[in-house]
């Protein structure tokens, strides 16, 4: 529990400076991408507010590792849209807390590790695929409306909106060259504000975004507001409405998950450190368990926000605390001024991130790819640009590298024959024998035309699951029913175990077993 109590790492020396501006950039960045996603689900804007605040300051403090940000991300957000439009907020807040609930029990199996699992090249889809998106998704920022009916902007406010983001993307790439004692991205939205507002420059603001669906005559809305109040989810407490909210909860317990481990792995790579990924799923799920009471509409870890952190040179917890904190001062006191923040200067920060986040490395490591790499590294990049699902992309990304993993290990299934001087013939395996190489294995033994006695040597060979153990079976029954003796050798002991005729065909004096298991040996998995 040691490690659970060392909340804000106190033996990591903090830049202070650092900490600070990195985590007023995030929150500048975040609250826009926040309000944007809770209007496109049909919340108020401050339930997305709520949900950043409560996720970013709750997994800043207990989360897996310092740098890392969360907050209402559009992967969870999507999930609950038609549990929204089907049933309502009320709903969507007690989808969120059992989600949550299913976060912390997977923290507390300690079932997160098994993110190591991901190949690289899934990584490398997976990261490619958030930049596209990230960057697509700013191109809706150079149109008026809605949906469907959005339309590109035209004329000075096309050149406006496209001069100011280029400005903005200057700034931030010239700006380091000359100082970086103040993050360039930070810099870049306060000077593009600055502009706007002296020089009285009409162009998209944050207020459009949160007034963008209201209609004429009706009140416009606003940022401000007050503490996030305990309320519980408004349910029916039966069976029924259960069901209604258990698969949504599932499915952004998943995604989440699934995203904010990839972006923990990502974070790790990039820092060169090690973060806990059964503590980020203990801190995701308590988080989400307070949205969903106190009118949050949850979330999980922000990749975009989060490599913005780290290009501000944020490496310790305090920066995601500060921007959580900034966020409810803006909600509580600073509302008028955000709402003025020219949308050009976020789209500028996010372009950039977007650049910053592809890895371009990919392109280079081409060339020495094998096929099967490239093709699902490309499979899961399409999957997350087209379908926004990038557990779904990671899933069949995995899926298919294990198959060709699969295929790729059982053809190296071996045997070398020889009949020493007293007339035994002996075959000695070479590779894992497994499921996908059970047949191949098979293939190599000649039953009928064998002497009466034969040796199979398992020393340079791994007897990996129950088909395999199965494939011993019928093998060695073969033999018996032909009237022959086999002997089995460097068997692991588990495997004896499962062995329905071990007593005729182990041949004791010759075991140098391995000590390794076999995988249905449940309690050393």
């Amino acid at each position: 529990m040691k490690k659970y109590l060392n909340l804000f790492d106190f033996k990591q020396k903090v830049d202070y400076k650092n900490e600070i501006l990195a985590g007023l950039t995030v929150a500048m960045t975040m609250i826009p991408e926040s309000l944007m996603f809770a209007i496109l689900a049909g919340f108020s804007p401050l339930v997305g507010l709520y949900g950043a605040f409560i996720m970013g300051l709750v997994t800043a403090i207990f989360g897996g590792r310092p740098g890392l940000i969360s907050g209402g991300a559009g992967a969870t957000v999507v999930v609950l849209m038609a549990l929204m439009n089907s049933h309502g907020l009320e709903y969507v807040f007690g989808a969120v807390a059992l989600a949550g609930v299913f976060q912390l029990i997977v923290g507390f199996l300690k079932l997160g590790k098994f993110i190591r699992l991901v190949p690289q090249p899934v990584m490398f889809g997976f990261v490619n695929g958030l930049a596209i998106i990230i960057f697509m998704a700013q191109m809706d920022q150079f149109k008026v409306g809605q949906g469907d009916a959005a339309v590109w902007l035209t004329g000075p406010a096309m050149y406006t909106m496209v001069g100011l983001v280029l400005f903005t993307i200057a700034i931030i790439v010239f700006v380091p060259k000359i100082t970086k004692a103040v993050p360039a991205s930070l810099i870049g939205i306060i000077v593009v504000f600055a502009v706007v507002y002296f020089l009285n420059i009409d162009t998209k603001q944050v207020v459009d975004i949160i007034n963008q669906d209201t209609l004429p005559g009706e009140e416009l809305k606003s940022l401000s507001g007050s503490l996030p109040s305990f309320h519980i989810p408004n349910i029916p407490f039966t069976f029924k409405d259960f069901k209604i909210i258990l698969p949504y909860g599932l499915i952004m317990a998943a995604v989440g998950l699934t995203e904010g481990l990839l972006t923990l792995n990502l974070v790790d790579e990039i820092t060169g450190t090690k973060g806990s990924s059964n503590r980020e799923c203990l801190a995701q799920g308590g988080a989400n368990i307070l949205n969903g009471f106190f009118g949050g509409m949850g979330g999980c870890p922000m990749i975009a926000q989060t490599l913005v952190n780290l290009s501000a040179g944020s490496r310790a917890r305090l920066s995601g605390i500060i921007a959580a904190l900034t966020i409810l001062v803006i909600i509580l006191f600073g509302a008028s001024v955000i709402e003025l923040v020219p949308i050009a200067a976020l789209v500028g920060v996010m372009v950039m991130v977007a650049v910053g986040t592809f890895e371009w490395a990919s392109f280079r490591a081409l060339r020495r790819m094998p096929k099967p790499d490239i093709f699902v590294m490309i499979l899961v990049t399409l999957i997350t640009v087209i379908l926004h699902n990038l557990a779904l992309a990671v899933l069949i990304g995995v899926i298919i590298s294990a198959l060709v993993f699969a295929w790729e290990s059982a053809k190296r299934i071996r045997a070398r024959k020889y009949i020493d001087e007293g007339g035994v013939k002996h075959y000695e395996i070479y590779g894992p024998l497994f499921f996908g190489s059970v047949t191949a294995f098979n293939e190599k033994f000649d039953v009928i035309n064998d002497p009466d006695e034969v040796v199979i040597d398992f020393a340079e060979s791994k007897v990996s699951d129950m088909s395999a153990i199965e494939a011993l079976n019928r093998l060695t029954e073969r033999y018996a029913n032909q009237g022959k003796k086999v002997h089995l050798r460097h068997l692991s002991k588990d495997c004896i175990l499962l062995l329905e005729n071990a007593v005729d065909i182990i041949d004791v004096n010759v075991l140098e077993d391995p000590t390794y298991k076999v995988v249905t040996d449940r309690a050393n998995i």
